[in-house]
């Protein structure tokens, strides 16, 4: 019996007649490429961004919610409530930006106060395995999605960062960690011109442990070595909580870097400041409205 695993992403139409493809798993791997798959018989609707996997079994497809994955079982200590069933775990190394990374931009925005401390830019880019539940920005889980990288936009991000008012740069997406060609193209030409007068963020799927473990590509530690700050962890929904600063779910933190680096373990956010009290929800749309879109 033959069996055909495919991750597939809805587009937002109300049935399944037409899906694109995110990513096919190959064994433990995933790969993204572009693919529509027609399934005109069915009827069922589908909410948008939604997760599922297409089996192929005997020439005939079933359409099932997609599954996720621990591709590291046999690791512990791989920080705060991890492994999740929430979102993809991958073993040190198993994902890396010269395989996975297509150099695509979902969005760049700037002036922004809700992506870090300060009045900031925010360049989104675009691709993330990790595939989070409830994940905020699943319409960018493709590595192809988007717009390329380009020299204009560059010249225009430093522009950006020139202004007196603007306190630095927050890298998100998608998955920063699995795009550093572009990311590490950005950040040495920041510090050449502004030194450390511009602060570097950065949020992440993976947490401070995974990158620490033996066998992770060294293009995550070069990156992280330009970086001021760093949100870490999966998206979890089951420990979502609004009243969290800067993050989604209880178990991703606010790190110091630099610190981090210097005493061999994650140490938090000296301005760390989470709310005691509902925030209203209007702070809610105005934060889905700055960030994002692909």
């Amino acid at each position: 019996m033959s069996r055909l695993r495919m991750a597939l992403i809805a587009n937002g139409s109300k049935t399944l007649s037409d899906v694109k493809l995110l990513g096919c798993i190959v064994g433990d791997s995933l790969r993204c490429t572009p693919f529509v798959c027609s399934d005109a018989g069915s009827a069922r609707s589908v909410a948008p961004h939604t997760a599922f996997v297409l089996e192929c079994v005997n020439e005939g497809y079933v359409m099932a919610e997609m599954k996720l994955h621990d591709f590291a079982a046999n690791e512990t200590d791989r920080g705060p409530f991890i492994p999740t069933k929430l979102a993809n775990n991958p073993r040190a190394g198993q994902w890396t930006s010269e395989r996975l990374s297509q150099d695509m931009v979902a969005d760049y925005k700037r002036f922004l106060m809700t992506d870090g401390e300060g009045i900031r830019c925010s360049l989104y880019v675009s691709g993330c395995p990790f595939h989070c539940k409830d994940c905020f920005n699943s319409s960018i889980w493709d590595f192809k999605a988007g717009h390329e990288y380009t020299q204009a936009l560059e010249d225009h991000i430093i522009e950006d960062l020139a202004q007196p008012f603007v306190q630095g740069i927050t890298y998100l997406g998608g998955e920063p960690l699995l795009n550093t060609r572009v990311l590490l193209r950005l950040s040495k030409r920041i510090r050449s011109e502004f030194g450390h007068d511009k602060d570097i963020w950065c949020w992440t799927g993976y947490t401070w442990e995974e990158l620490m473990r033996p066998g992770e590509s060294q293009d995550k530690m070069e990156l992280l070595s330009y970086v001021d700050i760093l949100v870490d962890g999966r998206y979890i929904a089951t420990l979502h909580d609004s009243l969290l600063q800067f993050r989604g779910s209880r178990n991703q933190r606010i790190l110091d870097v630099p610190q981090s680096l210097a005493q061999g373990a994650p140490v938090q956010w000296s301005k760390l400041h989470d709310q005691e009290r509902f925030i209203p929800e209007i702070y809610g749309q105005e934060r889905a409205e700055g960030e994002g879109k692909a």
